[in-house]
């Protein structure tokens, strides 16, 4: 009952921190950019070639990380793919803690179209694996390409040592987990330890097991990426890539100009803005994605009110409009009775090992 209460106090207030940095960037920190009318007069003036450009990079946007969920669930059909990654971000995008809820949401859907847990797990960690390495590395990516342009600030290297050494660490431990089963049990072990050190100050009992889960999951996925990574690593990065095309569109269409904010410094500032998103503090970083992206290309030298309506412009695109496009494939998913199978009774591609589990 106690542990009961305490979820309740955590989830409450999670709910409040929330609330706060929403109210605080959009009720302090956004009229000091700009105001609502001035962003409507932005949009209202621009050209209808920019509103086709913006309608295309919109809808390409939408659809590019369905291509992520095809490439790492084999058998999954791009109309299901819609349908999952709609639904999922729709529920991520809105609730404190909602990325929880949406893998439990995908987990059902993938169920109910006769996908076994254990290929939904492999699935969904697998593009969750390749999600973040792609957040590490694009910006090590762009700081490089801004070397290129303009001297590098001291700032700029010291973040991009971090980010190569992270991404570094995390490719080889990734790669020889799954080289060897021995070492993933070794790793899982002294990952348990870790957690054990952490719970321990919170007093909480130490954790059991994580060897054997390492274990597993290589085992579940070793196939997988061996068969399809570069279909993986190619899907995520056209996905990551259009949400940064969506963006310049939107710079340009408010009349932002490559002279103010050059596209090199607009995708450090927006590398790091992704890396936000991994901080579980508002839904899909809500506000502090908006603060990064209008302090960042201000200081570049965008100015201030402009770069505020095109990049409310961009969330407004990229981050409401899944809301209620999801609520639709929602409802499509809870009355749609034509393609649901038995769990475990979906088809398994020829010459592809995925486990029977």
């Amino acid at each position: 009952m106690a542990e009961v209460a305490q979820r309740r106090g955590r989830r409450l207030v999670s709910g409040a921190l929330s609330v706060a940095v929403i109210v605080g960037v959009f009720w302090y920190f956004l009229p000091q950019y700009t105001d609502a009318s001035a962003v409507w007069g932005y949009i209202k003036g621009m050209s209808w070639q920019s509103e086709v450009v913006l309608a295309i990079a919109t809808a390409w946007n939408l659809c590019t990380y369905w291509f992520v969920n095809v490439a790492t669930m084999p058998a999954l059909k791009v109309r299901q793919a819609a349908v999952v990654t709609e639904s999922s971000t729709a529920i991520a995008n809105t609730l404190p803690g909602g990325s929880a809820i949406a893998i439990a949401l995908s987990y059902a859907m993938y169920s109910s179209w006769g996908f076994s847990k254990s290929r939904s797990t492999v699935s969904l960690m697998v593009a969750g694996i390749w999600n973040n390495f792609a957040k590490l590395g694009m910006p090590v990516l762009a700081l490089a390409i801004l070397a290129f342009s303009k001297p590098p600030s001291a700032g700029r290297l010291i973040a991009g040592a971090i980010g190569v050494a992270a991404l570094t660490v995390s490719l080889v431990v990734f790669i020889l987990m799954l080289r060897s089963e021995e070492f993933a049990d070794r790793f899982g072990e002294w990952m348990g330890r870790v957690a054990s050190r952490v719970l321990r100050l919170v007093r909480r009992p130490p954790t059991a097991g994580w060897g054997i889960a390492v274990r597993t999951f290589r085992r579940r996925t070793i196939g997988l990426v061996r068969a399809r990574w570069h279909w993986i690593t190619l899907a995520t990065i056209v996905s990551h890539l259009s949400l940064f095309g969506l963006l310049i569109v939107c710079l340009h269409a408010i009349g932002v100009s490559n002279d103010e904010v050059s596209w090199a410094d607009a995708l450090v500032i927006f590398t790091f803005a992704r890396l936000v998103t991994a901080i579980p503090i508002t839904p899909g970083g809500v506000g502090l994605v908006e603060v990064t992206l209008i302090t960042g290309m201000s200081a570049a030298g965008g100015a201030r009110a402009q770069v505020a309506a095109a990049v409310l412009l961009f969330r407004a695109l990229s981050f409401l409009l899944p809301i209620p496009v999801g609520l639709g494939t929602y409802l499509f998913w809870r009355r749609n009775t034509s393609w649901r199978r038995a769990p475990g009774t979906a088809p398994r591609p020829a010459g592809l090992q995925l486990d029977p589990v």
